[in-house]
Order: structure tokens, then sequence, then C-alpha cells
């Protein structure tokens, strides 16, 4: 180990002072390697970044909760479409029987989506996004508040003109004016502004910020509730979801009453299938990230050969001294591979670092955080060894192979 150790460190040494000596041809054959690592880690960091935030949102939602909606969010292809559009809507009062009738459920909430313009004095936005929705929702969704609070169990129950923003909905409306306590109107009726939601900022994916939540009670009163709706449903404590899942079939049968053998005519929808639809999105993603880079990759191990080819070349009569005062084939082969292996780390290294400041960039220019992990950053040194590695293979074994005699006499 000793001697392997010496011998690494004695061809590190000899590689750099000749990657020092050759300055120019060190550039040009670090550009091939930076070009490529540069293009597979950099489509890497992006597809990770927007997973990291589309993950995230979708966790926001909570894992273990079931939704119950007239579509499903899979759509079987063979599956007539008419049949979908003559399901009943599902409203909140089947909602209600379900709580009642379902012992594997736990918290449970109604919700009812719709538009509508909202007004402040002289302030107006359009067509803002506006969830109806009933008091355990806040059990179901993760929610963070900026200013205020949810909505009490008094005005959820009774229905008061009470509403909560989105942190880019009351930044849009109130500029600098403090927002809780203000009098909008939304659906032609004048509410309150109780509460004020962090910013999620979530690129892709569900989020409150340009949306506004008013107590379904409330709502009854202006939306029309033959529309359809969302049973929003978590499963109690030491009950799994697939559990419920098959009790809550069991039960919306029964409030629909339906016969045996007669298909559902509604869907309980999952988490896991955005999830399981975006891994099979992203891994299409990787796979078009690695055919990108991959050329520019092969490009620069080609390179990289070329150059040590030509080293080979040049230090052609030094090798044969060093062969005739006894360096082992070993001894020469390791010094080439090194100096190959050196030079695309170097190369990698390079590309990491632009790939760095280009996520720093675009963090703090255009509000979208870009994560280099760490499985990215190993990932791109260690592609950057290997491809060192493959591309010296060729020319380190023929530095070894050299006849000493044949070699000093050599002029390269």
């Amino acid at each position: 180990m000793k001697i392997f150790l010496r011998l690494l460190r004695e061809s590190l040494i000899f590689a750099l002072h000749e990657l020092r000596v050759n300055k120019v041809r060190t550039i040009l054959s670090l550009s091939g390697i930076t070009i490529g690592i540069f293009s597979v880690i950099s489509v890497l960091t992006i597809f990770d970044s927007l997973e990291i935030q589309l993950r995230t949102s979708i966790n926001s939602l909570g894992s273990d909760v079931l939704y119950i909606q007239k579509w499903p969010w899979s759509m079987d292809n063979n599956y007539p479409w008419w049949k979908y559009i003559n399901r009943p809507n599902t409203t909140i009062s089947e909602m209600e029987q379900l709580v009642d009738r379902c012992p594997a459920a736990g918290p449970a909430a109604y919700l009812l989506g719709t538009s509508s313009n909202i007004k402040f004095k002289s302030k107006s936005l359009e067509d803002v996004g506006i969830l109806a929705c009933s008091h355990e929702y806040y059990k179901l969704r993760s929610m963070e508040f900026a200013q205020g609070r949810y909505f009490s169990p008094v005005e959820s129950q009774n229905g008061r003109p009470v509403i909560i923003l989105g942190g880019s909905l009351a930044e849009n409306l109130f500029k600098d004016e403090e927002a809780l306590g203000k009098t909008i109107k939304v659906l032609g009726r004048k509410v309150e502004v109780i509460g004020v939601m962090k910013k999620e900022g979530n690129a892709i994916g569900e989020s409150f910020d340009d949306q506004a939540m008013i107590p379904v009670n409330f709502a009854r009163n202006m939306l029309d509730f033959d529309r359809d709706g969302t049973i929003v449903v978590m499963p109690k404590e030491g009950v799994t979801r697939a559990e419920l899942k098959d009790e809550l079939t069991g039960v919306m049968r029964g409030i629909r009453r339906l016969r045996p053998g007669a298909e559902d005519n509604f869907a309980i929808n999952e988490i896991s299938i955005i999830t399981e639809m975006f891994d099979g999105f992203f891994k299409a993603l990787a796979i078009i990230g690695w055919v990108i880079g991959g050329f520019s990759l092969l490009v620069g191990g080609f390179g990289i050969a070329n150059i040590m080819f030509v080293s080979v070349r040049e230090r052609t009569s030094i090798i044969g001294i060093q062969k005739a005062l006894g360096a082992k084939n070993y001894f020469v082969l390791t010094q080439f591979l090194t100096e190959s292996v050196v030079l695309a780390l170097m190369g990698g290294l390079g590309g990491l670092i632009i790939i760095w400041l280009l996520t720093l960039l675009v963090t703090y220019g255009f509000d979208f955080e870009l994560f280099l992990t760490v499985k990215n950053t190993v990932l791109g040194l260690s592609v950057s060894a290997f491809i060192g590695l493959i591309s010296g293979l060729i020319p380190a074994w023929s530095a070894s192979k050299l006849d000493p005699v044949e070699a000093m006499r050599s002029n390269g």
C-alpha cells in the first residue's frame, strides 16, 4: 500500500508539472470536458430543482389525503369519456354522510373552486381563484400565515363574510398597506380580510399565493352547489390510506345506492397518482439530459485522448530514460493515467463551478431556487474521472510498452 501511495503521489506531481508546462494544450483539453459536464449536470440540476419544488408542493397537500371527485386524475383511455361526464357531482351532503358513516375517516373537508374579481377601493384584480372550504381543511393542507389566522369554528359554521388571501394576492391588492381588517368585495359581497398566507413561491404545482379562501357556508349564498366539488379525507390514526380508500369506496357506493356489480360513478384520487406520473416524466428528462451532454463528453474524451497521444510522443525519450533507470511498466502506465484523470477532473470541476455560479444568478436574479446537489456534484466529478481514465488508457498503455532503447533513440 505504501509503494502504491508513493507511486500515485509521484505520478500526480509529474502530471501536474506537465499540465503547467503545457498551459495552452491543457486549457484546450479542459474545454471539452468542461462543456460536457456543464451540459449534463446543468440539465440534471434544473430538473432536480423542478422536482424538489414540485414534490414540496405536492407534500404540502398531505401524502395520506384522499380526494373524492367526479373525475379521476389518471384517465383510462379505454373508458368512454361520456361516462365521466354523466357521473353525478360530488356534494357537501355526501361529505357530511361520509363523516357519519365511515369510522376509518379522520378529518374531512369539502372544497368548491370558482373565480371572481376582487375589489379594494379603486383597485381591482380579475379572475382570482376562490376556494370555498369547510372548517376542517386546515387539518388536511399545510398552511403558514404571514399575518392573521384561519377561520374560527363560529365563522365557518355561521358562514361569516371573511376571507384569507394568498401572499402574492395580498401584495398585489394592497401594496404597502396593512391587509388585516380591510374590507374588500368578492363575488359581489363585502368581506373582511382575517388572514394573509406566507408566500409559497412554488414555480410549479399547487400554490395558494394567488388564491383566496372563504368559508363554504358563506359561499352557499352565492355559488351553485350543484357543481362538482371535492371531498378531502384523511385516515384516522392507525388506519392506512389503503384501508381508508377501501372503506370510502364502500360507503360512497352505499350513499349513491349503487347495485352490486355496478361500476363506481366517482373517483378516489391520491397524491401518489401525481408523483408516479412525474417520476416517469423526470426520468425521461434525465435521459434527454444525458443524451445532450453525452455528445459533449464524447468530444471532450477524444480531445483528452488526442492530447495524451501527443504527450506520449513528445516524452518518448524521457520514458526510455525512466525505464532504463528501472521504472516498471506500471509506473509509466500510472503516470499517464494520472495525468489524464487529473486533466479530466480539472475540466469537470470547471464545469461544476460554472453551474454553481449559474445557480446563484438564477436563484437571486429570477426568484427561482436552483439546487446544485451533492449527488450531482459527485456525479460530475465521477463522470469526469471515468472519461479521463478511459481516454488515457490506450495512450498510457502504449507508453508503458515502449522499448527503453528505441525510446531513448527517439527525437520526440
